[in-house]
């Protein structure tokens, strides 16, 4: 058990200095590649922090955006592109609403036990992760997030800065390293602990694994808003979710289709819940604020009190 708790403190401790040289080196890459830090966070981040299946990436979800942008806004209001509430937001709520309409084999009954993410479950899945990705370098240069031709003639003056290339993916790597291992051991222990006090497998899934492989998106997302970088705050949620939903679930599903076991509609429900309130609250006034944030981080508390019930 001591061990164990040790290993904790580690794989946390791992897991925040991996997120501050992770995000050092996006931001830097970002700066010499000349893109905006919301496509550096959409992708290269959100990718590196995605992980796991079904039960866990519904709780990895729910962990991204309720309590991720909860802790992120409340530690800095986090201010939002009026194209990324737009364009980048409703390709996560469609993910998540994806995923809720594969979790019902029979439309006809609320239960989700024994219920399969099939082949032809992921097939779809990848094939709108593809379009995503299409869509996001269309996007990034549709509204100059990549220079044209012309906007290069015009600055020839400022050319991109390749100096620090090796440097930011050294750290970028590094970094990603030490979120990956810190969040294993945190999940391993922390799951050992759990089922030594009588913890249910589903609800250690929903919870302590779902949140260890949350832990890189949480440090990265909350450092990012610390050091003013909401947009990569922002993006690396966004992205991490489509990633979560689309690309593993659905590689996960056409290796190996998927038993759904220990999922209730509550849980699918919660997901499409706090991306609606997200949602909502960025595209009120672009802006989501530390109110909005303690509404968020409110009903994550509300959903883990329910689950801690359940026990």
């Amino acid at each position: 058990m001591l061990i164990n708790i040790v290993y904790i403190i580690v794989g946390v401790a791992l897991v925040i200095w991996g997120a501050d040289r992770l995000t050092e080196g996006a931001a830097s890459l970002a700066r010499g590649m000349r893109v905006p830090e919301i496509f550096i966070g959409l992708t290269i981040v959100a990718a590196g922090t995605s992980d796991l299946a079904v039960g866990n990436v519904i709780g990895s979800n729910i962990f991204n955006t309720a309590l991720i942008v909860g802790c992120s806004a409340v530690v800095a209001p986090m201010a939002v592109a009026k194209s990324t509430v737009k364009k980048d937001i409703p390709w996560a709520a469609m993910a998540a609403f994806l995923l809720f309409l594969l979790c019902f084999d029979d439309m006809n009954s609320p239960h989700l036990w024994g219920n399969e993410i099939s082949r032809s479950d992921g097939i779809i899945l990848l094939i709108v992760f593809i379009a995503f990705m299409i869509y996001t370098f269309k996007a990034a240069k549709k509204d100059g997030l990549m220079p044209t031709e012309e906007e290069l003639e015009d600055n020839r003056e400022l050319p991109k800065d390749y100096s620090k290339l090796g440097r930011n993916i050294f750290w970028i790597v590094l970094g990603l390293a030490c979120l990956i291992v810190g969040s294993d051991l945190f999940v391993d222990a922390a799951s050992y602990v759990a089922h030594r006090y009588g913890v249910r497998q589903s609800v250690v899934g929903l919870t302590i694994v779902a949140g260890g492989t949350s832990l890189p998106e949480l440090a990265t997302s909350v450092v990012a808003a610390y050091k003013g970088r909401s947009a990569m705050a922002i993006g690396n949620v966004i992205g991490s979710n489509v990633f979560n939903i689309l690309l593993i679930l659905g590689l996960t599903a056409v290796v190996h289709p998927m038993r759904i076991m220990g999922i209730t509609i509550v849980d699918l429900t919660m997901m499409l819940v706090s991306m609606g309130l997200l949602w909502m609250f960025a595209f009120t006034k672009y802006y989501v604020s530390r109110r909005e944030g303690t509404v968020l981080i409110a009903g994550f508390l509300a959903y883990m009190g329910w689950l801690l019930y359940l026990l």
